[in-house]
């Protein structure tokens, strides 16, 4: 009865094609944390008033943020394409979408991280360093635990970017569910294999919506 409506559909290419979107999608998540995670702190701790002020450096990691977060993704990929083919070997295929995927996304989420590290009650980080605590200790005992729930509810807003970032990808080579909707749906006229990989797609954003709430709820001490 299915089939009726949707012949051209191929179940084990689209469940393939949907593996490549969960392992570019989840790959590029990770490594968004971290480095995004990495650069959030640096933006505030370098700021005026904090631990490491540093008006350089603080402007430097700016004006890099800035510049990457304001590429549009299809432009950023094609900027990218002699580092990607350096790093990788190809410019075709799921790895070599993840340097895009993940520079597009890191410093996004790195001005995320750094909204939720200004959120924090500064009397939490003067109490810490009236205490003796030292910027380590601040960091890992005060800074990321108070500004969890901010970070994860940003990671999961970054996250469902990526999955619309790893369509635009898969149009131009990367795989994945774009790919299949692109190469079988727009250029064959398969309309039904465009609105399945959609539908599937939909249904990934709206597993890491309720993974994200879920999560943030839980660690929210408010």
């Amino acid at each position: 009865m299915i089939k009726e409506y949707i012949p051209n559909v191929d179940w084990l290419i689209m469940w393939q094609e949907t593996k490549n979107t969960l392992y570019m999608t989840g790959i590029s998540v990770l490594a968004t944390f971290i480095i995004g995670t990495i650069l959030g702190l640096l933006l505030f701790l370098t700021a005026k008033g904090n631990m490491w002020e540093n008006k350089a450096i603080n402007l430097v990691i700016s004006a890099i943020v800035n510049i990457f977060r304001s590429i549009p993704f299809i432009i950023l990929i094609v900027l990218l394409i002699p580092f990607t083919t350096f790093l990788v070997g190809s410019m075709i295929g799921e790895d070599a979408a993840l340097p895009s995927l993940i520079i597009g996304a890191a410093p996004f989420y790195a001005r995320m991280v750094e909204i939720g590290l200004r959120e924090i009650n500064k009397g939490v980080i003067e109490a810490a360093k009236s205490m003796g605590a030292t910027t380590g200790t601040i960091i890992w005992k005060v800074l990321l635990p108070e500004s969890m729930p901010a970070l994860i509810s940003g990671i999961t807003v970054t996250a469902i970017a990526l999955v619309g970032y790893t369509a635009m990808a898969g149009a131009i080579g990367a795989g994945g569910l774009g790919n299949l909707a692109y190469n079988y749906g727009f250029q064959r006229g398969q309309n039904d294999v465009t609105f399945v990989a959609t539908v599937i797609i939909l249904i990934i954003v709206f597993v890491i919506q309720i993974i994200g709430d879920i999560i943030t709820s839980k660690l929210d001490k408010r």
